[in-house]
């Protein structure tokens, strides 16, 4: 006979993780009678959301080359979507790739949907999601990439998006994270207001959150609205923010086109 499955104890963490309620996950981690295997996922979902909120050091690049090269641990999925992680934050995303393209997991395949996004290349993506689909279509992390997909492809799959992330707000706890995804969709039908009020819920919550300020910007440019506040706090917290670069950039070529006339 087929062994009896129980519920799964992690099932609360693990999805406040995925949508980005980092604290709650933290909080709610002390759970009793946990096997080995479990209490080491729990313990790499907590350190993972102290990462997520900004809780380390700067200093684990050259540390994590050297574990990944060691044949011991270099495998390991965890190490693979941490590395994979770093480097698609620094968007050396053929290096992510190459610790995270073998999948294996739901987290790492969800990885590969963004990495691949961030790509510009939606084709492979959509290979990724599939894969993932075939797994559990219902899976909190194949919804989630299935939003994403749908905002970069765009049309009316812009309706479907906002339904995934309507959902996430009404079965978990609204986060920025949430809150962004329903406001990315509705900038993207023209519904500018409401982006904007559901953005500055999002700021409330966490007034240094990256995404919010970049949609802040753009919101605000739409509504003919001030955005510097917004770019300005974007400037102090996430200096290598594309937003930003891209606006420095901006602003180096409009000095030299007014030095050529000066």
């Amino acid at each position: 006979m087929a062994a009896i499955v129980g519920p799964d104890p992690l099932f609360g963490l693990r999805n406040n993780f995925y949508v980005g309620a980092y604290q709650a996950a933290i909080n709610s981690s002390e759970i009793p009678n946990l096997s080995p295997d479990d209490a080491v996922e729990r313990d790499c979902l907590v350190y993972r959301s102290y990462i997520a909120l900004g809780s380390y050091q700067e200093t684990v690049i050259s540390s994590l080359h050297e574990w990944l090269a060691d044949p011991a641990v270099g495998s390991n999925p965890i190490l693979r979507l941490i590395a994979g992680t770093i480097f698609m934050h620094e968007q050396d995303y053929n290096e992510a790739l190459k610790h995270t393209n073998a999948g294996g997991t739901m987290e790492l395949h969800a990885l590969n949907v963004q990495i691949f996004l961030k790509m510009h290349r939606s084709d492979y993506a959509e290979k990724q999601l599939r894969v993932m689909q075939a797994v559990d279509e219902d899976h909190t992390l194949t919804q989630l990439a299935t939003a994403w997909l749908n905002l970069a492809v765009g049309g009316s799959k812009i309706q479907e998006a906002y339904l995934i992330f309507q959902d996430f707000s009404e079965r978990y706890q609204m986060t920025s994270l949430v809150l962004n995804g329903k406001a990315v969709c509705c900038m993207h039908k023209g519904q500018f207001d409401e982006a904007e009020t559901l953005l500055l819920e999002a700021l409330n919550r966490d007034a240094k959150d990256p995404e919010t300020l970049a949609n802040l910007v753009v919101c605000s440019l739409h509504l003919g609205k001030p955005s510097s506040r917004y770019l300005s706090q974007l400037k102090l917290s996430h200096p290598e923010h594309t937003l930003v670069v891209r606006a420095s950039a901006a602003e180096e070529a409009f000095d030299r086109a007014v030095q050529t006339v000066a």
